[in-house]
């Protein structure tokens, strides 16, 4: 259950701010957010079939189909849902006749300002954080019972549908699963699974959502380790350790996403792979979106905590990834079992960060 009051006062501050009377979220992740229910029937539309709204009161208008359900199985009772006849309006059209104004919201409605509600969900509330460390301990165990039973000749795609199905008997869904085997990792930073087998090693990264919540994890399965894996995997870990520490400073002292990607880009140069972030994002926070946003060397977005944060620096043909929680008092990994392979790992020494070494996830060696 969500922190509707924790929530709400965020809404306060941010009508009061922006001169508003109402905003609305129709997009699965921020109706999500501010109900802890679902809105989606269609996975490939952009926005639900549902909007939650706040005007000093927590609304949701849908249509008549939806209405009974949503009220019965995926709202909490402090929310009044409203209905509109099916073929009489869009639910754009329903939320502009219904909801004062001026408003906003974060899907397109006439008259109305657009919301980012991306800042909105930062920082996580203590229930949030509850529910990000379920969600990070389920995708870990299923993703790491899936790995635990790989075999060369496995084909790829098979792979991931036994993610997909270790996933869904946990009431998580996989909106990326990525598997690629040794010949296929190496060539290519998204291995979108295909028929090839995994051969020598793989690597195997997914994004798992629950609740509106995301986690981001990889892990590597070698049968016939290549020589160089090891050292590839622990200089794309020495980047993620740094990434952490540079996320630590960020959050403490008011920094930005540019200050820890600077910080990445100084790793990949002491790792000796100077050219490889050029060939992949890094990551960046994670919460309410697989990536509420991605680091870049411009990028002015707020480091906050409590905050969950994925990094995912790649090295070619290998890749270091968990979902780490940052607050003040602590950085815990989401995304850990305690079942799956570790090693220390130490940040690469940047001027304001901590060089305290870290325990990552280390290849499964076969």
């Amino acid at each position: 259950m969500v922190d509707l009051s924790a929530r709400t006062d965020r809404l306060d501050e941010y009508l009061d701010r922006r001169g508003l009377e109402a905003i609305w979220f129709a997009k699965p992740n921020g109706f999500a957010w501010l109900t802890g229910g679902d809105n989606v029937v269609d996975g490939d539309a952009d926005i639900g079939i549902a909007a939650a709204g706040y005007d000093g009161e927590l609304r949701v208008i849908t249509d008549n189909i939806e209405a009974d359900r949503l009220a019965d199985e995926e709202l909490p009772d402090r929310f009044d849902v409203e209905s509109f006849p099916w073929h009489g309006a869009s639910l754009a059209d329903a939320i502009a006749d219904r909801s004062p104004a001026p408003a906003a919201a974060d899907f397109d409605v006439p008259g109305f300002d657009r919301v980012d509600g991306g800042r909105l969900r930062q920082p996580l509330t203590d229930d949030d954080v509850e529910r990000y460390r379920e969600l990070g301990r389920e995708a870990a165990a299923a993703l790491e019972t899936v790995c635990r039973n790989l075999e060369p000749d496995d084909p790829e795609y098979e792979v991931a549908a036994g993610i997909d199905i270790s996933l869904s008997s946990r009431d998580v869904n996989t909106p990326v699963v990525l598997v690629g085997g040794g010949e296929r990792a190496q060539a290519y930073r998204h291995f979108t699974p295909t028929d090839a087998t995994l051969g020598d090693y793989a690597l195997v990264s997914i994004t798992a959502e629950r609740a509106g919540l995301y986690a981001s994890l990889t892990r590597t399965v070698a049968f016939d380790a290549p020589e160089w894996l090891e050292e590839r995997h622990r200089a794309a870990a020495r980047v993620e350790a740094t990434a952490l520490a540079a996320t630590e400073a960020a959050a403490a002292g008011d920094g930005t996403a540019a200050d820890v990607f600077a910080a990445i880009r100084e790793a990949y140069d002491a790792v000796g792979h100077p050219g490889e972030w050029r060939k992949h994002h890094q990551g960046g926070a994670a919460g309410f979106a697989g990536r509420e946003w991605i680091a870049t060397p411009e990028s002015d977005e707020p480091v906050t905590r409590p905050m969950g944060y994925a990094w995912n620096p790649t090295v070619q043909g290998a890749k270091s990834e968990n979902t780490h929680l940052v607050a003040a008092d602590r950085t815990e990994t989401l995304t850990k079992t305690g079942q799956w392979p570790t090693h220390e790992v130490d940040p690469v020494a940047v001027d304001g960060i901590s060089t305290e070494p870290r325990e990552l996830t280390a290849p499964v060696i076969r």
